[in-house]
């Protein structure tokens, strides 16, 4: 199976998880994930099968949406709820109209402290793991940006957000932060992650879905149809002799294209079989292949 397919994570498990029981339901080795996401979140988990894996480069740096609720009145160490608490417990009396003025302080482009518990590597080694030995643990601030923190409601010590953020921010960072801004500590309660890229829940399935899918046969009908991958990037339908070219490494000429940086080539409709590059004028050379196998075919005429 060549694709990506949208997973509804569960809690409780890693990304990693994900990834394993859904290489064992397939029978496919080569799947991979598009953004780890923590444990304790759910939500938009996209996965890459066969060889659209090497579309993964394309979707890694893009925004991400969230809704989730922060806990005030104690931090813990991994910013979240299933660590340890490191500061006393408070009573706390939260204040929409407080805690939206400084969730505002949050916005925009922003130098953000990953956890200690994060996947961020010191000298090669992820922080957690260090983290977890009680050793010292010194990150460096990495610049991110928030493009929305609203928060929508307050029930007694939680307080519901939603978020749209760039790849690499750590909402646990900002529950943390808005802690140690009231006075009162706080950590993230609950994540679900709405979006991601141009996925969302409503592309998404359950593991079970999978799994019942696979049963009956009915596994690639859950994939993303390759026509909607990458919507801003315009496409073209090769004739044989294109992609056979395209296969061979040589560059094509398409002129429709000349105002184009890149395009996805398909060889009928569901087979996308390369990302092209414009190398000069008209002409496009594939940076990226999808469709390796070359076969014998004869080359004739221009571009």
């Amino acid at each position: 199976m060549n694709g990506i397919l949208i997973i509804d994570k569960p809690a409780a498990m890693t990304s990693h998880d994900v990834v394993n029981r859904v290489r064992r339901i397939l029978g496919q080795k080569s799947i991979g994930h598009l953004g780890t996401l923590d444990p304790m979140a759910t939500g938009v988990l996209p996965l890459v099968a066969g060889n659209l894996t090497r579309l993964a480069q394309f979707y890694t740096g893009k925004d991400k949406t969230y809704e989730g609720e922060i806990r005030f009145g104690f931090a813990t160490d991994t910013y979240d709820a299933e660590g340890q608490s490191t500061t006393p417990m408070q009573d706390v009396v939260l204040s929409l109209e407080k805690l939206r003025e400084i969730a505002g302080r949050f916005q925009g482009m922003i130098e953000q402290m990953p956890p200690p518990f994060s996947a961020k590597k010191i000298n090669g080694v992820p922080a957690y793991k260090l983290a977890r030995k009680k050793a010292d643990v010194t990150l460096k601030s990495v610049q991110v940006e928030i493009k929305l923190l609203a928060i929508d409601a307050v029930n007694g010590d939680r307080a519901n957000f939603r978020s749209e953020v760039s790849s690499g921010t750590y909402l646990r960072s900002i529950a943390h932060d808005m802690g140690k801004e009231l006075g009162c500590g706080a950590h993230l309660a609950a994540l679900r992650r709405t979006g991601a890229g141009d996925f969302t829940l409503e592309d998404a399935h359950t593991l079970e879905e999978v799994q019942s899918a696979a049963l009956c046969g009915d596994a690639d009908d859950l994939f993303i149809h390759c026509r909607k991958l990458l919507p801003e990037i315009p496409s073209v339908t090769a004739t044989d002799e294109i992609a056979s070219r395209i296969r061979n490494g040589l560059a094509v000429n398409l002129p429709e294209f000349s105002r184009s940086r890149q395009v996805k080539v398909f060889l009928g409709q569901n087979d996308l079989i390369a990302i092209a590059t414009r190398v000069a004028g008209t002409l496009f050379h594939a940076s990226i292949v999808l469709a390796p196998e070359i076969k014998p075919v004869a080359l004739v005429g221009k571009g």
